[in-house]
């Protein structure tokens, strides 16, 4: 039943290839039941309840990509958005994390609407690669910095603004820590990050830095904490249009980005470039952002990590139907995954932040008019500290330029709307 369900025979796999891969996807990318909670639990939301919820998540999600399109991919809270969600959402824009979880809750619905009416591909089409490719670069930059300022080994100086912190037991941990995933990652092995954070972890525990838990199983799973907590109203603001179309942009950027690799790495494209059920996995991508914004997390996105399955033999949903399902396991370790402190998993923001860093190869740099819009996406994220104002001024220098060069018919209509969209939020 299972086999004929998922369709073994025509493409070509096995139950146990499937198991296989979806175990690989999962170890790939288990480092987000750390990480997501101790970036968000700095917005105030509790921690417990947090690990709980990206589990849950990243579970219910991940099997309903399975069970509907039928493609080997998973899904999580996005690294990028969480970031986006804690450090400008909550800490510069000064709303309360109820009424960011609102935000989330309206820019799924954005981004189902929009999938339903086939927009999110214009949008992507419409929108320069050079612009694409800073956006992807910057947000790595910024999750890379804050993962050196959580560990401690970048503090705050108001003569420099930044420098060195001191080389306290908690920043050698870390360090440790980030070497062991980077040399894991040289050697190829799947679960790099993952076991960078638990050594560090294992290190800690045995230099008295982390108490070991009084229990290693918990039934008690409560969310009640954060879940269904929204604010709707307050996040139904002109003030907020910015943070709205932000989170719309990076969790499009993101899916997208992700779909069409992983759909090239499992064989899902057609002759004419299509991607086989596109905009059933779009539409689940924009469900599952709603569902976060109701339990209490920042949006869920599609995990690029899901390629490492797909190259252990992963060719159906049933690889995904794994994954999801190990991710329900997590939720019997929450008394172990709780013990995490934040330096352990500071090492995997610096990682991520350095994989998404990459895009930045795809900027024509030789072109000041594509690589000067790029440069100043980049930097305004990571120095104004806010990835929506970095978007925002992106596009508008790049529509600017490109009006100085009298180049009016290189911007579309769809580019049009969002460079008055990105004057209207830094303005608001």
């Amino acid at each position: 039943m299972i086999s004929r369900y998922f369709q073994f025979e025509s493409r070509r796999t096995t139950l146990r290839q499937e198991i296989m891969a979806g175990i690989t996807t999962f170890l790939t990318m288990a480092y987000i039941i750390f990480v997501n909670p101790s970036i968000l639990s700095e917005a105030g939301m509790d921690r417990d309840a947090l690990i709980v919820v990206t589990c849950l998540i990243a579970a219910v999600s991940t099997l309903l990509m399975g069970l509907i399109p039928n493609v080997p991919i998973a899904m999580a809270p996005g690294m990028g958005m969480n970031a986006f969600f804690t450090y400008t959402l909550v800490q510069t824009y000064g709303m309360s994390w109820q009424a960011a979880l609102g935000i989330v809750f309206w820019a799924g619905s954005l981004f189902l609407l929009l999938s339903l009416i086939g927009a999110r591909e214009k949008i992507l089409q419409a929108i320069p690669q050079s612009l694409i490719s800073a956006i992807a670069a910057g947000i790595g930059l910024f999750i890379l910095f804050i993962g050196m300022k959580n560990m401690g080994l970048i503090v705050g100086n108001t003569a420099t603004l930044v420098s060195l912190g001191s080389f306290t037991v908690e920043v050698i941990l870390g360090i440790v820590g980030l070497f062991v995933s980077i040399v894991l990652l040289v050697r190829g092995i799947q679960a790099a990050i993952l076991i960078g954070i638990l050594v560090t972890t294992a290190f800690a525990m045995a230099l008295g830095k982390v108490e070991f838990p009084t229990q290693m199983f918990s039934y008690d799973l409560s969310i009640s904490a954060i879940s269904f907590q929204l604010d709707l109203w307050s996040a139904f603001k002109w003030s907020l249009i910015g943070p709205i179309f932000a989170l719309m942009f990076i969790d499009l950027f993101d899916t997208l980005g992700t779909l069409v690799a992983c759909a090239h790495e499992a064989k899902l494209v057609e002759k004419d470039g299509k991607i086989n059920k596109l905009s059933s996995m779009l539409n689940i991508d924009a469900i599952a952002t709603m569902l976060s914004g109701l339990l209490g997390s920042s949006p869920t996105t599609s995990y690029v990590e899901s390629a490492s399955g797909i190259a252990a033999g992963g060719k159906t949903g049933f690889t995904s139907v794994i994954t999801g399902s190990l991710f329900l396991v997590a939720l019997l370790f929450i008394p172990l995954i709780g013990i995490v402190p934040p330096y352990a998993t500071a090492p995997a923001l610096i990682i991520v932040g350095m994989m998404m860093l990459k895009s930045v190869r795809n900027i024509q740099f030789e072109s000041y008019e594509e690589s000067f819009p790029a440069l100043l996406t980049i930097t305004t994220m990571v120095f104004s500290f806010q990835i929506s104002t970095g978007l925002a001024i992106g596009f508008l220098s790049w529509g600017i330029i490109k009006l100085f060069l009298l180049k009016v018919k290189d911007i579309s209509w769809v580019m049009w709307i969002i460079m008055a969209l990105s004057g209207l939020s830094l303005v608001v």
